[in-house]
């Protein structure tokens, strides 16, 4: 696969370059390997499947883990509520299926009615919570913290869904827009009315979920090109609806949440702080190789949502500082994986797409973690991969198996993999060939992550018009 986009140069003598100093370490010292295997095509879209596939399978044992005693205590079962997490599992890998399968034009039409879908079942959970725990027919909502939608036998959590809704819809808005989006009127119709209802919707309440919507929706702009200054205005914006949403009278728990993080030398350990605190106290009794995997104690009803969003704590007391690192390892990969993918793709809108998302899943779990060891708030942000949660886990899949799809998009890969294609059965049980790029000579001359944009795409046809226009209108009035 390494020749395909060089092939044409065989048998010619490239004239011979000095070489740079600095730069003698990487061509023939230890990192000539590493810097080989990212510069084969394919390398954005394995380095997606293996630090994503880790980082499950050490969710799945972790939940086991931290769940194991309680679970036993309750019903004598041990792996209730890890097989419950392994049934989710199984359902985001076929969504990873079917995601990483579909072409991008199917992508841009499912923008709008998931974002549609979102917004009805947020708004749905909203208004039941607001009633007081109406229960309509089978349809109720959580009793205890809102957060989740019951449809019969059914337990969602509809801002997950939101999160990769906002994603395709913003960017195809965005894309469609093409360089208009440089004018505040363009942004502010449809993209910022809409987003803001979402947030609302969202942020009623789960904050912690709707500041991960921020991330992401700061992350689509910034792919798509918006001016700094327009980030400003959004950043005051987010922030005064921010403080809007921690001052909510029903809400007090958010205000306490930031006092005692800001005031830790005077919280109640006992109330306040409790969690904080034992968290705390599971990532020094781990030290550096940790007590054993299973052999944690806090997790033993010491420490709340253990499962969840405290998870990385259980990590830190069972696998010590090397495990914590092998976690942000993988993690620092899936965002480099991410980044990259998001600047070799020559579409716009997988662009947009591919930075949206990465953001929304590396902020995610920044914010866990920096919750977890006390740099930041504790807001109740799963980490995703690895915490409990069913709804979570698959469309975490989902957009992985998104992102799959664009790395095996980027020009090079997509040329690697039509010059030597797989085998007619592979193609059908795991994705088909992905379209080749529009100038592939221009790819290899510039590099992917200045390739020639599409000619169909809305941007560049837009862009095109008022120059056609003033190069035409010379002659005709000389006519």
């Amino acid at each position: 696969m390494m020749n395909v986009m060089g092939a044409s140069t065989r048998g010619v003598a490239a004239p011979a370059s000095p070489a740079r100093p600095g730069r003698t370490g990487i061509r023939h010292g230890p990192l000539a390997g590493v810097r080989g295997v990212l510069d084969r095509p394919l390398a954005s879209y394995y380095l997606l499947l293996s630090s994503s596939g880790l980082l499950l399978v050490i969710g799945l044992v972790m939940v086991f883990s931290a769940t194991s005693v309680q679970s036993y205590a309750a019903d004598g079962n041990a792996y209730t509520s890890v097989s419950k997490q392994a049934v989710s599992a199984l359902i985001g890998l076929v969504a990873f299926w079917v995601f990483q399968r579909l072409p991008v034009r199917t992508y841009r039409a499912l923008g709008r009615p998931l974002l549609i879908l979102a917004a009805s079942l947020l708004a749905l959970l909203d208004a039941l919570g607001a009633l007081g725990g109406v229960r309509l027919g089978p349809v109720h909502a959580d009793p205890v913290n809102n957060l989740w939608l019951y449809l019969g036998p059914l337990q969602v959590q509809p801002s997950e869904l939101a999160k990769l809704a906002l994603a395709l819809w913003g960017a195809g808005v965005l894309a469609a827009k093409g360089s208009a989006i440089g004018w505040w009127r363009q942004l502010a119709t449809p993209l910022f009315p809409v987003a803001s209802v979402v947030f609302v919707l969202v942020g009623y309440n789960d904050l912690g979920t709707m500041i991960c919507l921020l991330i992401l929706f700061t992350g689509l702009l910034w792919a798509a090109g918006v001016r700094v200054r327009h980030f400003g205005v959004l950043g005051l914006a987010a922030g005064a609806g921010v403080a809007l949403l921690i001052l909510l009278p029903w809400a007090r728990y958010r205000l306490g949440r930031l006092t005692s993080f800001f005031d830790a030398g005077h919280c109640n350990v006992q109330k306040d702080c409790y969690q904080a605190v034992h968290g705390l106290y599971a990532i020094a009794d781990g030290g550096w190789f940790g007590v054993g995997l299973g052999e944690g104690r806090l997790k033993w009803g010491w420490l709340p949502n253990g499962h969840n969003d405290f998870i990385f704590a259980i990590i830190a007391e069972e696998l010590g500082v090397v495990g914590c690192f092998v976690v942000l390892a993988l993690l620092a990969v899936l965002a480099y994986t991410g980044l990259r993918i998001a600047r070799r793709v020559d579409d716009p809108f997988r662009r947009m797409v591919a930075a949206a998302v990465i953001m929304w899943l590396v902020g995610q779990a920044t914010i866990n973690i920096g919750g977890v060891v006390g740099l930041l708030p504790i807001t109740g942000l799963p980490l995703p991969f690895i915490s409990d949660g069913g709804s979570a886990l698959v469309v975490t899949l989902a957009a992985v198996g998104l992102l799959a799809s664009f790395a095996r998009a980027e020009p090079a890969a997509a040329a690697a993999l039509h010059a030597r294609p797989p085998d007619r059965w592979v193609r059908l049980l795991w994705a088909p060939l992905p379209p080749l790029p529009r100038d592939p000579s221009a790819a290899r001359r510039r590099g992917p992550a200045a390739a020639v944009r599409r000619r169909d795409d809305p941007a560049t046809t837009r862009a095109r018009e008022p120059d056609r226009s003033r190069r035409t209108g010379p002659r005709e009035r000389r006519g």
